[in-house]
């Protein structure tokens, strides 16, 4: 006698079940944890879980979890929705797949802990890679998600560093630049493209990071920064990236930093090489830029792009460094920059540590210092 087809809501038998707690403990051994309910249903969420509606776990199950030996636990509701979820990830090839017996109600009950619900089902498969580290997991990604940085320079430097904040997901960038593209630019600011010759970069910018991750806020400000507006600019945010092309602007951006107390990741690059270190004036050991550089170097002394020239991809070295070591700063992770400045030399393919010790009589952050003159910052800056 044949028997009826089972029915599609009825999960294999294979199916394993685990308790809340187990599932905590295996979280705590590399198991990844999906939380299968719709994205409406998420107002709070077990801790470390990666939501996904259990409808598209066939087609973004192997963007969160592209290896099928890692142990997976699913959770819903009450635990029937994650029963057949269980089954179609086994369907799919996975090895290791256990049902959260209880679901979410159950893990509430009994104390587990829990958080916000942070990651719709678009952030939990556009930032999949990013999300399994456990540097940064589902808190941080929400903690790029609410980040500010501003980016002095839509050019060389700013464009990679950009490129990749947006690729990551920082919530706000802000692109700063009165410069418009010209052909001479494309070989090296990697954000604009030939059609857009004669636009304001700042736009030509914000066009391409919003069609690579819509999700964001990306603000555009046509102006160039100078000491009447150097704070207004820059206050309010988590990071400033130096990609400055000249002193002024950066000497005014070191300045505006250290007072309103914004760490401030610095770039520069000059033929076939390039610099990049962190100022950081929330900390109490940290140099700042003019620990190292005084006062701007005499007419001269160290010519501009337009001048010396650079290689295409220097920029793009240090700026995806200064990315780098954004992420660092809005994730709290790892050792940044502070008190080292990095040195890149292309033709040996050699990088090169220097200790920066901050400097008692520095003229920005000497114990001397109580005010700070913008308009005599930009005046001996534009002079140098």
């Amino acid at each position: 006698m044949n028997q009826p087809p089972s029915s599609p809501a009825s999960p294999r038998a294979d199916v394993r079940e685990v308790t809340p707690a187990e599932a905590r403990f295996r979280q705590g051994q590399g198991a990844v944890l999906l939380d299968v309910r719709e994205d409406d249903e998420r107002a709070a969420v077990a801790e470390g879980s990666v939501g996904i509606p259990r409808g598209l776990l066939p087609t973004r199950a192997a963007g969160l979890v592209p290896d099928l030996t890692t142990p997976v636990l699913l959770i819903c509701g009450t635990g029937v929705r994650s029963r057949l979820a269980a089954a179609t990830m086994l369907d799919m090839g996975y090895l290791d797949v256990a049902s959260i017996a209880g679901g979410f109600a159950r893990w509430s009950a009994e104390g587990l802990p829990l958080a916000a619900g942070l990651l719709d089902a678009d952030a939990a498969n556009r930032y999949a890679r990013q999300v399994i580290l456990p540097q940064v997991g589902v808190s941080g990604q929400a903690r790029l998600a609410a980040s500010r940085v501003a980016i002095v320079g839509a050019g060389g430097l700013g464009a990679p560093a950009m490129l990749y904040l947006a690729g990551a997901g920082v919530g706000h960038l802000t692109l700063i630049d009165d410069d418009r593209v010209e052909r001479s630019n494309l070989h090296r600011q990697v954000v604009h493209t030939d059609d857009r010759v004669g636009m304001a970069k700042v736009e030509s910018a914000r066009q391409l990071l919003q069609a690579l991750n819509p999700t964001i806020d990306v603000v555009a400000r046509e102006e160039k920064l100078q000491a009447s507006n150097v704070e207004t600019l820059l206050a309010g945010y988590d990071v400033v990236i130096d990609g400055a092309d000249n002193f002024a602007a950066r000497y005014l951006i070191a300045a505006a930093t250290l007072h309103l107390e914004i760490p401030m990741v610095y770039g520069a690059v000059e033929r076939f090489s390039g610099q990049v270190s962190v100022f950081d004036p929330r900390r109490d050991d940290s140099p700042c830029y003019r620990c190292i550089y005084p006062r701007p170097p005499r007419p001269g002394d160290v010519p501009d792009c337009n001048q010396a020239g650079v290689l295409g991809v220097i920029p793009g070295t240090i700026g995806l460094l200064q990315a780098t070591e954004t992420l660092k700063l809005l994730l709290g992770v790892g050792d940044n920059l502070v008190g080292r400045l990095l040195t890149y030399d292309a033709l040996t393919m050699r990088f090169r540590e220097v200790a920066i010790p901050r400097d008692a009589a520095c003229p920005g952050c000497g114990a001397h210092v109580s005010s700070v003159d913008y308009l005599a910052i930009e005046g001996f800056s534009c002079q140098a």
